[in-house]
C-alpha cells in the first residue's frame, strides 16, 4: 500500500483481514491509532493521511469530497491488486463515514474486489439535499465553532494562534467538501453495514444513522454507544469488539 497515503501504527503487519480506517474532518490517520492498538493483531490496520496536515502538511488538502474518494480509491486499487485474496474492510468516521461509503462505490462501479463489510461511525446517511446543515458553507469562525461543539479536540489548542494557523487549512478544506458534496442517488451496495452512533451525538439522532439501512442489501447492524459524537475515546473496546465481530463474521461467510 501507498506509504503516501496509508499509515500502519502497530509494530508489524497481520496476515489477518486489513481494516482501512477514513479520518473525521480535520482529522489525521493518528485518529486511528489507539483503535488498530486494540483490534486483534492478526488484524492489518491501516489509516488514511489525507494531503493537508502532519507529514502531509505542504501539500494542498482536496475541497472536493468526489476528487478526495477517487484519488483513495485509486491508491486501495492497488493494494487490492496485489493482494486480491485478502478480505478487507473500511471504517470511517463522521466525514471519514462519508469517504469510506463513496469510497465502496467507486470501487463497485469499478469492478474491483469489494469490501466485506462497511463500518460508518457518527454520520447520518446521505439524502438528496434539502438545505440542511450539510448543504452549506462554513467561515472559520463556524468551523470552529462547529469543532468546539462536538468535541474530540483539546480545547487549548484551539486558543493557540499557532496550532490554529496548522490545522484550519486542512479544517476549512474538509468543511468546503462537506458543504458541496451532494448525493445523486444510486443502487443500494451489497456490502455489509455496521452503523456505529453515540445515543447523544450533537450532529447525528439514532434514527438518522439509521437511514444507513436504505444504502446496503446486504446485512445491517446499528450499534448505539453512549455518548456524543466521540463517543470512540470512551468506548474504545466494544468499538473494537464489533468492528472484530462485524469484519469476522464477513470473512466466515465468505
Amino acid at each position: 500500500m501507498n506509504s503516501t497515503w496509508f499509515r500502519r501504527f502497530t509494530t508489524a503487519a497481520g496476515d489477518g483481514p486489513r481494516l482501512v480506517c477514513f479520518p473525521h474532518a480535520g482529522g489525521s490517520a493518528t485518529a486511528y491509532v489507539p483503535l488498530s492498538r486494540t483490534l486483534p493483531a492478526e488484524f492489518d490496520v491501516l489509516s488514511v493521511q489525507y494531503p493537508g496536515r502532519q507529514d502531509r502538511y505542504n501539500e494542498p488538502p482536496f475541497t472536493d469530497l468526489a476528487a478526495l474518494v477517487e484519488t483513495v480509491a485509486g491508491e486501495l486499487a492497488h493494494g487490492l491488486a496485489a493482494e486480491p485474496a485478502r478480505p478487507y474492510a473500511l471504517f470511517g468516521h463522521s466525514m471519514g463515514a462519508l469517504v469510506a461509503f463513496e469510497t465502496a462505490r467507486v470501487l463497485a462501479r469499478d469492478g474491483l474486489p469489494a469490501p466485506r463489510r462497511l463500518f460508518l461511525s457518527g454520520r447520518d446517511a446521505p439524502l438528496p439535499r434539502s438545505g440542511g446543515a450539510h448543504g452549506r458553507l462554513y467561515d472559520d469562525a463556524e468551523v470552529l465553532a462547529e469543532v468546539r461543539r462536538l468535541g474530540g479536540t483539546d480545547q487549548a489548542m484551539l486558543e493557540n494562534p499557532e496550532i490554529l494557523e496548522m490545522v484550519l487549512p486542512a479544517l476549512r478544506a474538509d468543511y468546503r467538501a462537506l458543504g458541496t458534496y451532494e448525493w445523486r442517488g444510486g443502487e443500494p451496495l451489497p456490502t455489509a453495514m455496521t452503523v456505529l452512533v453515540g445515543d447523544c451525538d450533537p450532529m447525528v439522532t439514532v434514527q438518522e444513522a439509521r437511514a444507513w439501512r436504505e444504502h446496503t442489501s446486504g446485512d445491517f447492524v446499528l450499534k448505539v454507544f453512549p455518548g456524543g459524537h466521540f463517543y470512540l475515546a470512551d468506548h474504545l473496546g466494544a468499538v473494537a469488539e464489533a468492528v472484530t465481530e462485524g469484519l469476522l463474521a464477513g470473512t466466515a461467510a465468505s
